[in-house]
């Protein structure tokens, strides 16, 4: 694959996001291996920024670069945009600090990307081809980079409630960026905006350029453009960010409910990866094994933590009271007032967030996966849920009993699933899961 710049310059303007101001950016092409350089053509000394990991600063609802005192906010549509359209070298200059917002959704700069014409430069395209997992978790927020031949994200978006779930798995390419992800918009929820508000932020905000979820209902002028229109923008802040290496990457992210400080720490780590590799300091790797389980009929919770890589406070299975066959389990998960998630979820209510019953029905589902394949050196890593459903509420004192059915198992290392968390007889949640094992690796 060859680098790509634009064949000619361009020009949007309009409104900003957080500050207000109007703001006018231009794209300009720029030479082989330039790389991406936002210049601030409104200050003094028209700063420049090589958009880096190391460069980012204030993450809350935005990804904001510094150079020295100089900043730039809300970076993340046109680097989505650069990413997802395969644009290497590129000059962008702006006269604010930050981009025009347009429509909320990076569908302004692909166009814009496409009214410059992409060409093709004479130097090939340098990736970060990822060699092993790399992980990141925060609350019941998580993120993994795996080996893969391409750039693919799995996501699961969710409102705190639960109420807004929806799911994604999407291989990127210009085409599919274009068509499938660029268009969707950034979106808050209704109770956050005072805050927001008090931070000094979306002063440029509106329905114009934002959707706004209020309980069950979704506020926007239009209609929505994808039915899972929520989880597409939460891929495309992904594609943004990951794009701060310095270079595009080969991969599969897989993400439940990612944000832009998660997205940062995640991209840390593969830079630190990516600068081990090309000084040749990467460390030797060995496997090591997982014990065999399958003449066991339970566990406890020593051998569910032999067996799985989680720990506290995302270790969501307590014990597995039962093996039914080759294919079925039945696990429980002790849910106490001890649990970190109930501080915040909520206070004076406290309820078991939704996105971590599917992670206690992926943990289970993984155990089982690897019972049944007899993989040793393995762990089953979870990409993605289908039909998920949330019928009663999990507060401090239930059991929740996790029921896990394997219902298809493809070249021994990818399986489906269905899983129901109970509470006494009634149904808490349920869903369709999707999970594949890779190399559980560890240094010598």
């Amino acid at each position: 694959m060859k680098q790509r710049s634009l064949l000619r310059e361009v020009t949007i303007n309009g409104p900003a996001l957080h500050t207000g101001d109007n703001s006018r950016l231009t794209l300009k092409p720029a030479p082989v291996n330039h790389g991406i350089v936002i210049r601030r053509l409104d200050l003094h000394e028209k700063p420049e920024f090589r958009p880096h990991i190391s460069q980012v600063g204030d993450l809350v609802r935005n990804t904001t670069l510094n150079a020295g005192p100089s900043k730039v906010h809300t970076v993340e549509h046109v680097m989505a945009a650069l990413h997802g359209m395969g644009i290497d070298n590129v000059e962008v200059e702006m006269d604010a600090s930050e981009p025009p917002i347009m429509d909320g959704s990076a569908r302004a700069y692909v166009n814009m990307i496409l009214e410059g014409e992409p060409v093709e430069q004479e130097a090939d395209r340098e990736y970060f081809v990822l060699d092993k997992p790399i992980s990141v978790s925060q609350g019941n927020s998580s993120l993994i980079a795996l080996p893969y031949d391409g750039f693919k994200v799995t996501c699961t978006s969710s409102d705190d409630r639960g109420i807004h779930t929806q799911h994604l798995s999407i291989d990127i390419d210009p085409e599919v960026f274009s068509t499938q992800i660029a268009a969707s918009r950034t979106f808050t929820v209704f109770e956050d905006i005072e805050e927001l508000i008090k931070l000094g932020k979306i002063k440029g905000g509106s329905l114009e350029n934002a959707i706004v979820l209020k309980g069950d209902k979704i506020l926007s002028k239009e209609p929505l453009r994808f039915e899972d229109e929520l989880v597409r923008h939460k891929i495309l802040d992904v594609i943004g960010d990951i794009f701060l290496l310095g270079k595009p990457i080969k991969a599969h992210i897989i993400a439940v409910r990612p944000g832009h400080a998660l997205n940062s720490e995640l991209t840390k780590k593969l830079f630190e990866r990516m600068e081990e590799l090309e000084k040749g300091h990467a460390k030797k790797v060995s496997k090591k094994k997982t014990l065999v389980i399958e003449t066991e009929t339970k566990l406890d919770i020593r051998r569910v933590l032999e067996t799985l890589p989680h720990r506290y406070p995302m270790l969501m299975v307590d014990r597995v009271i039962e093996f039914r066959g080759d294919d079925e389990l039945t696990a429980i998960k002790n849910c106490t007032i001890n649990e970190e998630y109930f501080q915040g979820h909520y206070p004076g209510q406290p309820i078991m967030p939704g996105v971590l019953q599917i992670e206690a029905m992926a943990q289970a589902a993984g155990i089982l996966m690897l019972r049944v394949t007899k993989n040793e050196g393995m762990t089953a890593v979870f990409m993605s849920i289908d039909k998920v459903k949330f019928r009663n509420k999990v507060i401090p004192g239930d059991q929740l009993k996790i029921d896990v059915k394997l219902t298809k198992i493809m070249r021994g290392k990818i399986g489906t699933a269905v899983a129901t968390c109970t509470v006494g007889d009634k149904v808490a949640s349920s869903g369709e899961l999707k999970f594949m094992l890779v190399d559980k690796e560890a240094e010598i």
